[in-house]
């Protein structure tokens, strides 16, 4: 026996499920101890490079 759909999908129906805007989500960000500006968290700063109280990379001003 063949399981079969007992009605169509709507075109709506089968968009809203292919579609992955729905399943997006804001990244979450921290601000930065040194400088203030918002960053990923456990990541480099990358205005004033600065990562746990620590000069990691060199930014020019």
């Amino acid at each position: 026996m063949a399981i079969v759909p007992k009605r169509k999908t709507s075109k709506a129906r089968r968009n809203t499920r292919r579609s992955n805007v729905w399943k997006l989500e804001a990244p979450a960000l921290s601000r930065c101890d040194k400088c203030g500006e918002y960053k990923l968290p456990h990541r480099v700063c990358k205005s004033c490079g600065y990562y746990k109280g620590r000069e990691v990379i060199k930014v020019e001003a």
